[in-house]
Formats: structure tokens, C-alpha cells, sequence
């Protein structure tokens, strides 16, 4: 049976270890540049803006989910944000996903939150299945945007003169 709690500090070795087995699984395996220190001070510094649930079974860790807040203008209120769910290969199937979504949604309703969502590779069929089982339903008329390296450098440095 799956038990949730809030992340500890003492959770992040394996947390980060479950990152690196997400990057694996998602087909990118050497994308992670995530840091044990970095992970510790984003969840647990002075001003922690992203949070963490882990799935425990007989006192193992077997998955995690790590979100943090978002907002939406048309609603007027925050919702949650779920950056990575993943649970181990051989743990899955005993409700560990399940009970990690559960709390997310706990979480939203009591505080009044709007919405709980995230983004799954296309080509992820089985976690598809997973949340559509859940009542989750795909956002088709949406397209994700990123800018990272040199066209966030190059836009950031464009934008230095504005901000002076």
C-alpha cells in the first residue's frame, strides 16, 4: 500500500536518483543537470517556490511527484503545476501514481486552486492511458513554448536596456 508524505531533506539523493530514471525512461538520458545541493535549496532553502510528495512502500521510496504554483488570469486563482510523476518500473501497478495525483488534488481543493496539470510526451501511450483513467484530459488545442540557451541568452540580452 502506498503511503504519501511531503518530501524531507533527506529525501533528496533519491529524488534526484528518480530524476535521472525519469530522463532515462523519457529517452534523454544525459539531459539532467539537476544537483543534490541545487534540488535541496529549491525545495527546502529560505523561499522554496517548488514542493515535492514522495510515494513510500514498507519504507521505500518508490516515486515522487514535484510541482509547484501556477495561476491562471481567466480563473483568478492558483493551481498546481506537476513538472515530474514518476514511479519506479517495478512498483508500478500498486497505486503509487495514483495516490500522488490524489494528494495533488487534495491539495488544490483545499486551497481553492483552480486546476492540476502537466504535459506528457506524445509518444508516452501508457501514462496517456494513466491520466485519461484518472479523468485527466488532454489540452489538443495548446502548444508548449520553451526558451532555453542561446535564444533565452539572446532575448534576455535584448531585453537588459528596457528593464534599466
Amino acid at each position: 500500500m502506498s503511503h504519501i508524505r511531503p518530501a524531507r531533506p533527506e529525501d533528496v539523493p533519491v529524488i534526484l536518483q528518480l530524476v535521472h530514471d525519469l530522463a532515462v525512461y523519457e529517452r534523454e538520458p544525459d539531459a539532467v543537470k539537476a544537483t543534490a545541493e541545487g534540488l535541496r535549496d529549491a525545495l527546502f532553502g529560505p523561499a522554496p517556490a517548488v514542493f515535492a510528495h514522495v510515494a513510500e512502500e514498507d519504507g521505500e521510496v518508490q516515486g515522487f511527484a514535484l510541482w509547484f504554483r501556477n495561476f491562471s488570469t481567466w480563473e483568478g486563482v492558483h493551481g498546481i503545476y506537476l513538472e515530474d510523476l514518476y514511479v519506479r518500473p517495478e512498483a508500478r501497478g500498486r497505486g503509487h501514481g495514483s495516490a500522488l495525483l490524489r494528494t495533488l488534488a487534495q491539495i488544490a481543493d483545499e486551497r481553492g486552486y483552480a486546476r492540476v496539470e502537466w504535459a506528457v510526451l506524445n509518444w508516452n501511450a501508457p501514462s496517456i492511458g494513466f491520466y485519461r483513467s484518472l479523468g485527466a484530459r488532454p489540452q489538443d488545442e495548446w502548444t508548449t513554448f520553451r526558451l532555453t540557451g542561446a535564444a533565452l541568452a539572446e532575448l534576455a540580452a535584448e531585453g537588459a536596456d528596457v528593464r534599466a
